[in-house]
């Protein structure tokens, strides 16, 4: 065997090792694997690929308090699209570790027997969503499409793919994916105190002022439901710490003497939320284990 057959023989097999590395580009992932899927890419001109994931976070509906309206929104949406019903889009804004991407994991244990499945997709992959709706769009399962903590800057291309895919392709989105997002930011995109000067124009301005706000605030109005949360008050703050310690096998009078450290916790952090009460409460109940 010459060296150039030496040498093809290694490439390969070196190849075939790469290969079995690599995702099969279009094809189906194991649906019986998982309830939720990661859309995932290794390089930048690869096909991407669902990933099944393997551990999911074990808490329902009911360990999320002092959300009540938001929550009952949220389950009556997913509940009409689970049955077949008509059903929106929804993005969920507001304060920070209040519940909004818990929420839709809740609402993932709650429906998944009936047929629900979950897709996150990164902010640098939305250009991917008519991939992954054609993907998934012959499946009898239901599919929500999950954007956690969806902002952009100036000069970003992705919300133009998400404003596409919400409303505005030729195709109509299929009747068996909702896209749910959630975002600390109404509006998604950054609003600036020029943005209001529409009677000033300098040399080189925005000849339509008015027409850029639009654009703005267009992306957020294609999703039909707007579900808003907001900071907790310090009793709202307490009950779910109580709950939580409760959760870690805490004992009753363990869960009223964790109050003071509780509020010093909340204190130092510069924040009441259910994510800071969560954080303590793995602390608290750690420690008096």
């Amino acid at each position: 065997m010459s060296q150039l057959d030496q040498f093809l023989v290694r490439a390969e097999a070196l190849l075939a090792r790469v290969e079995a590395l690599l995702p099969q580009t279009g094809s189906q992932p194991d649906w019986a694997a998982a309830t939720a899927f990661r859309w995932r890419k290794r390089g930048k001109d690869v096909v991407g690929f669902l990933q099944p994931v393997a551990h999911m976070a074990h808490f329902g509906l009911d360990d999320l308090h002092r959300i009540e309206v938001q929550k009952k929104q949220i389950e009556q949406n997913t509940r009409q699209f689970v049955n077949g019903a008509p059903a929106n889009n929804v993005l969920l804004t507001g304060a920070r570790g209040t519940g909004k991407s818990s929420l839709i994991k809740a609402c993932l244990q709650q429906f998944s027997a009936q047929g629900l499945r979950l897709i996150e997709v990164d902010k640098a992959d939305l250009a991917d969503l008519p991939d992954i709706v054609d993907l998934v769009a012959s499946r009898p399962e239901r599919f929500i499409i999950f954007c956690d903590d969806l902002s952009f800057e100036e000069g970003e291309g992705g919300y133009k793919a998400l404003k596409v895919a919400l409303d505005g392709s030729i195709a109509t989105q299929s009747d068996n994916v909702l896209i749910y997002a959630t975002s600390n930011r109404r509006h998604l995109l950054p609003e600036k105190m020029s943005d209001n000067a529409s009677y000033k124009h300098t040399d080189d301005g925005d000849v339509h002022p008015g027409e850029t706000v639009e654009e703005k605030i267009s992306l957020s109005e294609r999703f039909g439901l707007w579900v808003s949360f907001y900071p907790f008050q310090q009793d709202d703050y307490l009950d779910i710490v109580a709950h939580w310690l409760g959760y870690f096998q805490c004992t009753p009078e363990q869960i009223a003497l964790a109050r003071g450290d509780a509020l010093r916790w909340a204190l130092q952090r510069g924040s009441r939320s259910g994510r800071i009460a969560w954080q303590f409460a793995r602390d608290y109940a750690g420690k008096h284990a």
